[in-house]
């Protein structure tokens, strides 16, 4: 963890320094104010402000992976019964921000997941498995520790709770009633609790960032297993073109550790992602996108952002589903600004 942390902070520091000659807060009051619409918990609110959001991530999965390499069902059915082809997910994702001071940010986040698998067994069978339903709610705060010289430095602290079912069940020609792989559950089963450092830095036309957070599985869930830590790390640079728009690029870099333990209703050999073996990765994603701020008017402070990621490199632990595209479209509402 501290051979990926150790960079950021580096990089925060690094940046601070170059821009310690400006003059001025960071403001949010920019349409690259904001990280891009991906990135959570990244903005502070002066004292008795709120804000709402929303947020719409879909993501696709196509194929598999061994390690780094593409790997085949016929290679994958020496070893299982049935073989992943596709998968849906999608998050839709309710936020709010109060801050009781000027150093504390408090936030709440919900969100409903809907997901779908497409599987084919060994003699060419092919069939669907779905699952929906909340997801685990995040609670947490953001506490300043500087705002100036146009460069800003806050924690990130928070604990997800597990109000995401992880006893999501369909039907299967080898069973009815089944119940789903891991991916296809909605939640981790277990309290989150998640640390992190965000660094913002702005210019007359320029902004840039970096988040790094890390997040903690601490006990074993009612299924008998526990998910992998997870350590995120993101820069990002944006460019203002107007008053009302910006435009940005991103890298995200992301590690998940294997689970502990096994679901005992889940047979490791009917197909790859029954098995805790075949758990854990790294991918890096570049990403795409876009801040519009309505600076005027009724409307003003209503904030839509959209962006694009593609990963360039995944290594996974075992076979796991290739990851694709993931977007995020959404829109934030500030009030008392």
């Amino acid at each position: 963890m501290k051979s990926f942390i150790f960079p950021v902070l580096g990089t925060i520091l690094l940046c601070s320094n170059l821009s310690l000659a400006q003059e001025n807060q960071w403001s949010a009051t920019r349409p690259d104010g904001h990280a891009p619409i991906s990135v959570m918990g990244d903005h502070m609110h002066h004292k008795g402000e709120w804000m709402v959001s929303a947020r719409f991530m879909p993501m696709t999965m196509s194929g598999c992976l061994s390690g780094t390499g593409d790997i085949n069902n016929d290679r994958i059915y020496d070893d299982f019964m049935a073989a992943p082809q596709d998968m849906q997910m999608t998050m839709s994702m309710i936020g709010v921000m109060y801050a009781p001071t000027d150093y504390i940010t408090l936030m709440v986040m919900g969100n409903y997941l809907t997901n779908a698998m497409d599987l084919e067994t060994g003699m060419g069978m092919e069939f669907s498995t779905a699952s929906a339903g909340f997801g685990d709610a995040n609670f947490g705060g953001l506490i300043k520790i500087l705002n100036q010289n146009k460069n800003a430095l806050h924690a990130n602290i928070g604990i997800s709770i597990p109000t995401g079912n992880i006893d999501q069940r369909d039907d299967t020609p080898m069973m009815m009633n089944a119940q789903l792989a891991y991916p296809m559950q909605l939640g981790s089963g277990t309290f989150d609790p998640y640390l992190g450092l965000t660094y913002f830095g702005q210019s007359d036309f320029l902004s840039w960032g970096a988040q790094s957070m890390y997040k903690m599985r601490l006990a074993e869930n009612s299924e008998t297993y526990t998910f992998g830590n997870k350590l995120n790390a993101s820069a990002w640079v944006a460019f203002k073109a107007t008053d009302a728009l910006s435009f940005s690029v991103s890298a995200t870099y992301w590690n998940t550790a294997k689970i502990s333990g096994a679901d005992p209703d889940l047979n490791p050999m009917m197909m790859p992602l029954f098995s805790t073996m075949n758990s854990g990765r790294s991918q890096l994603d570049l990403g795409i996108g876009t801040n519009f701020l309505v600076d005027s008017g009724k409307l003003k402070n209503l904030r839509i952002g959209a962006e694009v990621k593609l990963p360039v490199y995944q290594n996974v632990n075992g076979i796991q589903m290739k990851n694709g595209p993931m977007g995020t479209i959404g829109v934030q509402y500030a009030i008392g600004h």
